[in-house]
């Protein structure tokens, strides 16, 4: 799935997901290493998981952060399935 992030410096997300766990994660912009880490770690894992985990994190005064688009990108996929 293609998520189109708000609010970060990272402007897309594509990940997918195989009977509910995480399988890969890919980031288009923002802080390549970092988000290349947040990919590799939430591999392998539940989306409930990924979603509790991440939800809420902020990125300086932002309202949000590419780890909180991601949350949003899988409760929106959970919505749709």
């Amino acid at each position: 799935m293609r998520y189109k992030t708000s609010g970060t410096c990272s402007s897309m997300i594509d990940f997918e997901v195989e009977d509910g766990i995480v399988r890969s994660v890919v980031f288009t912009g923002g802080c390549n290493g970092n988000l290349q880490g947040i990919g590799k770690l939430v591999e392998g894992m539940k989306i409930d998981e990924v979603i509790e985990r991440l939800e809420g994190i902020r990125c300086g005064f932002k309202n949000t952060s590419c780890p909180d688009q991601l949350a949003t990108a899988l409760k929106q996929y959970q919505a749709a399935n």
